[in-house]
């Protein structure tokens, strides 16, 4: 396994007195964090379920969701303590930020999270030959206009594959400027590598013992195109559930865009109880 950059690591290792820190007063603030070369506007049903809930979606596309936890809490305006959301790779960015910042993080919910095995191939990461290589074809193809022309179709591609509904909410201006613009493949690819880095870091966070794990379930997509690895995904979201003490909710009705599949089911994990 490649070394871990500082970027990844430098807050890693979280002091005893945080997990140890007195309790804080519940709080009310819902951060999202979505996945790869998703929007806030993908969310928008979510939301809408929620009326009254202060719920904010981090834009990936100005803050990446592989940042530090400090960067995705600064974008999210919230102060501290939070609970979080977390879809695909916006799963194991949060992971990191609980791990990290354990008196931080009241509840924890996990939306057909990428799992902390999923760690890439190491001729890829940033900063690999393999991944200058990809890099320098993608600036290439940002200059002669490639993902203006096919842009919005790979979002349309990604919706059909990713959801059983097949109904995209984002605007289809929003879908032209950005999935068209000439560093989007880039951004996408960035994320992608960063984000098997996420993964290793999350995988040494969650082997330390005497963790402090808050409330935390985890929603699991099987239908749709999910079906046809359905039974491997589901194995290793119970190993990760079992690791964290989570419960875990099995949607055999909806692919990996569960938001916009089960916005219901995501609304229903994060409602306060009554």
């Amino acid at each position: 396994m490649a070394a871990i950059p500082d970027r990844l690591m430098r807050d890693a290792m979280a002091t005893d007195a945080q997990s140890e820190a007195s309790p804080q007063p519940l709080s009310e603030t819902w951060i999202v964090l979505p996945g790869l070369a998703e929007t806030p506007d993908e969310f928008g049903r979510v939301l809408e379920l929620l009326p009254g809930l202060d719920v904010r979606v981090v834009d990936p596309w100005l803050t990446p969701v592989t940042s530090p936890p400090e960067e995705l809490r600064s974008a999210s305006g919230a102060g501290t303590p939070v609970r979080l959301v977390g879809h695909s790779i916006g799963g194991l960015a949060a992971l990191r930020w609980m791990l990290t910042y354990p008196g931080e993080v009241e509840r924890l919910v996990l939306v057909d999270t990428s799992l902390p095995s999923e760690t890439g191939w190491r001729w890829f990461y940033p900063g690999a030959r393999g991944d200058r290589l990809i890099r320098s074809v993608l600036r290439v193809l940002g200059r002669i206009g490639t993902p203006q022309l096919f842009g919005p179709g790979v979002r349309r591609l990604l919706i059909w594959v990713g959801s059983t509904a097949n109904r995209d909410l984002l605007p289809k201006a929003t879908a032209r400027s950005r999935y068209g613009a000439a560093d989007s493949w880039l951004r996408f690819w960035h994320e992608l590598t960063w984000s098997w880095l996420l993964a290793a870091e999350v995988a040494t966070l969650l082997a330390r013992p005497g963790l402090a794990i808050p409330p935390t379930a985890l929603l699991v997509a099987t239908g749709g195109s999910s079906r046809f690895t359905a039974a491997r995904w589901l194995a290793g979201q119970q190993s990760l559930a079992a690791a964290l003490n989570a419960t875990i909710q099995v949607y055999p009705d909806s692919a990996h865009l569960l938001h916009l599949d089960r916005p219901d089911a995501i609304a229903h994990a994060i409602t306060p109880p009554r």
